[in-house]
């Protein structure tokens, strides 16, 4: 039990500090063009399938502060959902945030391209482009340092 509760604290700490990184960052967080450094903390459930409930709780809470209405926060949500679920399936850690990628790129771009009136396939870059650097160059190294020091149950 007391295993169950770790992970369980660890998941609920993710998805504060991801609400967190989103209110500080919320000009690069929010928009047709997204770099939300908090993304980088989807590659998480490659190491524990714990991490994906808190990432879940905090992509919601998030799109609720964030503004962009209903579509973000229920859809925005469900999408992270999926990505965390793939991410834990992914077999190496180079492939960890290619889910996080395609699914936002792809996913979201549905509705922001309608509510910023940007050309989907120029919404799917953009966004495609801010998800690949966030998790790669700052959620990669998040990941090698979860995995020193972070012991699933």
């Amino acid at each position: 039990m007391k295993n169950n509760t770790k992970r369980i604290v660890n998941s609920g700490v993710v998805a504060a500090v991801y609400v967190v990184l989103c209110i500080l960052f919320q000009p690069i967080s929010f928009g047709p063009v997204q770099f939300r450094i908090a993304e980088a903390f989807t590659v998480l459930p490659f190491l524990d399938a714990a991490f994906i409930p808190g990432l879940y709780i905090g992509v919601l809470l998030a799109n609720i502060i964030g503004g962009l209405g209903a579509w973000d926060i229920w859809l925005g949500s469900f999408f992270t959902l999926i990505a965390a679920y793939l991410t834990w399936k992914m077999p190496n850690k180079w492939l960890a945030p290619l889910p996080s990628v395609l699914v936002n790129a792809f996913g979201v771009s549905a509705y922001v391209s309608v509510l910023y009136e940007v050309p989907y396939w120029i919404s799917v870059l953009w966004i495609g482009i801010g998800q690949a650097v966030v998790t790669y160059l700052i959620g990669i190294p998040i990941l090698i340092l979860f995995k020193k020091h972070y012991k699933p149950s």
